[in-house]
C-alpha cells in the first residue's frame, strides 16, 4: 500500500495564506480612506488569519500524538499571534475604531517582512463580500 500525500498540507496553505496578506497589507496601505474595498481587505485579513492558526493548530495536534511536544511548544509560541491579530482586527471592524487599524496593520508588516511582493497576484474578487460576511456571524473569540 502506498502513503497518502495530502497535496493541501497545512504548511503550503499557511503559505498561500501569507502570501495572500501581504498583498492585502500593501494594497491597504496605499488607500487613502476606509472604502468598502479596504473594509472588505480587512475582513479577508480576519478570516486568514484565523485559517493560519487553526493549520498551527492542525500541525501541533499532528506533532503531540508523535510526541514532539518541545517542537510543538515552538511553532506554538512562534503562531500565536495569528489568533490575537485576528481577533484585534475583528474587534475593530465591529466597533467601527478605524484609527486604530494603521497600528495593527502595522504590526502585521513585521510578521511578512520577508514575503517579496514583485506582483500582485491575488484578485480583488478573492476579498470582496468578506466585510459582510464577518459582519453577518456572531463576534469571535480568542481561542486561548
Amino acid at each position: 500500500m502506498s502513503r497518502v500525500i495530502n497535496p493541501n498540507s497545512p504548511t503550503k496553505i499557511r503559505n498561500q495564506h501569507r502570501r495572500t496578506i501581504a498583498e492585502i497589507l500593501r494594497r491597504l496601505s496605499q488607500k487613502p480612506e476606509m472604502d468598502l474595498e479596504a473594509k472588505d481587505m480587512a475582513a479577508m485579513l480576519v478570516y486568514l488569519l484565523r485559517e493560519i492558526n487553526n493549520g498551527v493548530t492542525q500541525t501541533i495536534e499532528a506533532w503531540e500524538k508523535r510526541g514532539y511536544w518541545m517542537k510543538a511548544e515552538r511553532f506554538l509560541r512562534q503562531w500565536e499571534w495569528t489568533a490575537e491579530s485576528a481577533a484585534n482586527i475583528e474587534d475593530v471592524l465591529r466597533n467601527n475604531a478605524w484609527d486604530l487599524l494603521p497600528n495593527l496593520l502595522a504590526e502585521l508588516f513585521g510578521q511578512f517582512a520577508d514575503i517579496q511582493i514583485k506582483n500582485m497576484t491575488r484578485k480583488s474578487s478573492a476579498w470582496q463580500g468578506a466585510y459582510q460576511k464577518l459582519m453577518s456571524e456572531p463576534p469571535g473569540e480568542l481561542p486561548f
